[in-house]
């Protein structure tokens, strides 16, 4: 049997066609990705643009809301949670609690969002004050709703909690409302990076309700 390895398709783009001399005078494409081919997890739209080129126009298209997560004890969802912030268009991305985190699950796509580390949930607070943007928590705690009755605001910051222990007692009090992910099985959570597509997902559905 053939390696498999060795007919499985290569992921993105090689080499521009017709070499250098065909290359775009765009600036927003990159000389090596041009010369060497791109081999990045991004749409094909941006096959050849440089990083900074496409965080540029993501900034003209990101959607209103903002996910945050406490990171009690350099959880590693933290990653996948962040890389499924970015495929659903979040404004940022904030960070609470320890400055540390794994990014391997990120999958290199936190390069693409604005990351910004708060070091309790008392400063990232005064943030969402400042800004103007409420708190909703997704946790299944005490005084929570189902998350499939609730109507999402257009301008939202999304809180998840780790996985151990959830939401903090100090991160609850800053949220205006807590939704919880209706189960029908026999545990009591499921994983949060699950928890948080799930949130993502029903966020950009209401606005594209309101769009519509």
């Amino acid at each position: 049997m053939d390696n498999p390895t060795e007919s499985a398709e290569e992921v993105g783009v090689g080499p521009w066609p017709g070499g250098p001399e065909n290359w775009p005078d765009d600036p927003k494409y990159d000389r090596q990705l041009l010369a060497e081919g791109d081999r990045r997890n991004v749409l094909d739209q941006y096959r050849y643009w440089t990083l900074e080129a496409i965080v540029a126009d993501l900034d003209e298209h990101r959607r209103g809301f903002h996910i945050a997560i406490e990171n009690v004890d350099h959880d590693f969802n933290i990653g996948s949670i962040v890389r499924t912030a970015n495929a659903m268009g979040a404004s940022s991305v904030h960070i609470v609690g320890r400055r540390r985190w794994n990014r391997r699950g990120a999958m290199v796509t936190d390069r693409y969002m604005h990351v910004t580390h708060h070091e309790s949930p008392e400063q990232f607070g005064q943030w969402c004050k400042e800004v103007g943007v409420p708190v909703i928590g997704i946790d299944n705690v005490p005084g929570s709703v189902p998350l499939e009755g609730e109507t999402l605001p257009p301008r939202a910051m999304l809180v998840f909690g780790s996985e151990a222990s959830g939401l903090s007692e100090q991160m609850q009090a800053l949220c205006e409302n807590i939704c919880f992910i209706t189960q029908h099985g026999s545990t009591r959570s499921m994983n949060v990076g699950h928890a948080a597509a799930i949130a993502m997902w029903a966020w950009n559905q209401a606005e594209d309700s309101r769009r519509a």
